[in-house]
């Protein structure tokens, strides 16, 4: 398969996860919304001033020089007296506007403020047009019981910030699907194990770790599973215990056809297997299905692999399942300032850095970042976008035009 066809029979067969909870506001950054919320009470909910200035009456300003100033109106401590004729109010950016009051003149306006024998403060003004009557009415950002979210939308801290002005404490989210994450290889040792004990021939379990940290920020349970040993009956016996626990489990590695390789295997024995292999690369050996109720990643062991279908593949996907909806990918039209190898037959996705356009200024520029075998996990190093390679493409100069996805965009 190839990408696009990948993704389209990913999310042709994933369902959200229905069941929902209640939970406070506090609670709800990044969670995913189940239901349209709506605003408890309108935006401004008063007559508003747009700026610091005195509230009078706009029919006063053709008849009237002077005004007699009879209070004032803060944020928070409003006037609670009418403005009749000639009279006027101080009055702060976001503070209500007394009843009466229709028009507020900009303090840049003042001639002249005076205090007379009677303790009285009187205002005059400059002739001027007002441009504006400088007063927010009510609902005049937000309506009440407007609609301020669909179900599926994903509750971001300016969403829920939003939310919060308008009066809403509590809503219902999707609850949270329980991820589980394997690693696959009798080779693999714990991170911080001392490197003076490990064996020839043994290395450590990053893919779990770099996976666990990739999803974290997603509305899921995370789960660590233990690593899969190279033994098909003990693969099976996991999975098949896993998928009880979890709507979907990710393993990396073990899913190519070497003699250890069962995951694919596994899969298609214990439920089914939807596809094994993409036209991808790196990536090209990835497993998908399910068991029962729980859907089934099987990435490919190599870490740049298991990195690229994660973030191609594994969180669009978990997008869905968490109730919201996976976005296209974003691809962005620059110019390779290092030159690209590669062989016609499969997509491909190089770790790359992007830049402004040093020689023109105008739109971006991309290099690779070295050597781009799917082992080193250091062609990730200082990247921030993946150099999209057509399949039909062969070598490519300098100066060719290739798309890039910015890492910024794959990773939210």
């Amino acid at each position: 398969m190839d990408l696009e066809e990948a993704r389209d029979a990913l999310f042709a067969q994933l369902v959200p996860h229905s069941a929902s909870e209640c939970i406070s506001l506090t609670q709800a950054q990044g969670r995913i919304a189940a239901e349209a919320v709506r605003a408890q009470l309108p935006l401004p909910p008063f007559p508003a001033s747009a700026m610091d200035g005195y509230a009078l009456r706009q029919q006063d300003t053709s008849n009237h020089e002077t005004f007699r100033v009879v209070g004032q109106s803060l944020a928070g401590h409003p006037y609670l007296g009418s403005i009749h004729a000639g009279e006027c109010a101080r009055i702060f950016t976001g503070a209500v506007v007394p009843d009466g009051a229709d028009l507020i003149v900009l303090q840049e306006q003042v001639a002249e403020l005076a205090t007379d024998q009677n303790g009285e403060k009187n205002v005059r003004f400059m002739p001027h047009e007002a441009d504006e009557d400088y007063i927010r009415p009510v609902g005049n950002d937000v309506e009440l019981g407007q609609q301020m979210t669909q179900p599926g939308d994903r509750l971001s801290p300016l969403l829920l910030g939003a939310l919060a002005a308008a009066g809403v404490s509590e809503l219902n989210v999707y609850q949270r699907p329980k991820v589980g994450i394997f690693s696959s290889g009798d080779e693999l040792r714990n991170p911080g194990t001392p490197p003076e004990a490990l064996a020839l021939g043994q290395i450590y379990d990053s893919n779990s770790f770099t996976l666990a940290s990739l999803l974290r920020h997603l509305p899921i349970d995370l789960i660590t599973l233990d690593r899969l040993p190279d033994d098909p009956d003990a693969v099976e016996e996991a999975l098949a215990e896993a998928s009880r626990r979890c709507d979907m489990l990710i393993t990396s590695g073990g899913v190519s056809v070497g003699d250890a390789d069962f995951i694919g295997a596994t899969i298609a024995r214990l439920g089914e297997l939807s596809f094994w292999r993409l036209n991808l690369k790196p990536g090209k050996p990835l497993a998908f299905g399910n068991i029962g109720d729980c859907w089934v990643f099987g990435l490919p062991g190599n870490p740049v692999s298991t990195i690229v279908t994660c973030l191609l593949l594994v969180m669009p996907s978990l997008h869905v399942l968490c109730g919201t909806v996976p976005k296209p990918l974003l691809r962005i039209p620059a110019t390779l300032a290092s030159p690209v190898s590669h062989h016609p037959g499969r997509a491909e996705y190089q770790r790359g850095i992007y830049s402004q356009n040093a020689s023109s200024g105008s739109g971006l520029s991309v290099k690779h970042t070295g050597d781009q075998g799917s082992n080193r996990l250091s062609t990730f190093s200082g990247a921030n976008c993946l150099i999209e390679i057509p399949e039909d493409s062969g070598d490519l100069a300098v100066g060719a035009g290739v798309n890039i996805l910015l890492l910024s965009d794959l990773l939210t």
